[in-house]
């Protein structure tokens, strides 16, 4: 199937619009709430806005390797916020730290973000094999950046409630 040039950008843009937004979204959010509230439970016995944050910060910094950008920039982050729960007694970066992570992987990301050409879009990400992927072309970075938009979505809404 061949997608024309003007509407792969025209779909394309509109992710990257989309992905902007949640991120931009996130950013007025933890730069409105307090520490004593970001380290509040966003209902009770559920997770803290901090471990939502640091959760987003590691899941944003896992896309670089997986967009074949770079290796992440916080790898440490992985163990605290991904592979383990919010209550595990590991220690968390303050969050002011993590929000300097928050604002250097965004940036690192939307540097090359912006220099993709929409057909990039379609190609595998790191994570899939070239035999799996076609397979399953479906498996694409365009896919991946509309799924992790929704994820960020998710739990900017659960912030919310803090």
């Amino acid at each position: 199937m061949k997608i024309e040039e003007s509407t792969l950008s025209l779909v394309v843009n509109m992710a990257k619009s989309a992905w902007e937004t949640q991120n931009e979204r996130l950013t007025k959010l933890v730069d409105k709430l307090t520490e004593e509230q970001l380290g509040g439970e966003v209902a009770p016995g559920r997770n803290t806005g901090i471990y939502l944050f640091g959760h987003l910060i590691a899941v944003n910094d896992n896309l670089l390797p997986l967009f074949g950008f770079s290796e992440r920039l916080y790898p440490e982050l992985g163990d605290v916020f991904l592979k383990n729960p919010d209550k595990s007694g590991l220690p968390k970066p303050s969050v002011s730290e993590l929000k300097t992570y928050w604002h250097t992987v965004n940036a690192r990301l939307a540097e090359h973000i912006a220099t993709m050409d929409p057909e990039a879009w379609l190609q595998r990400h790191m994570s899939v094999s070239e035999a799996d992927f076609a397979k399953e072309p479906h498996r694409n970075k365009l896919n991946v950046l509309i799924n992790r938009t929704s994820h960020a979505a998710y739990h900017i809404g659960q912030m919310a409630l803090l």
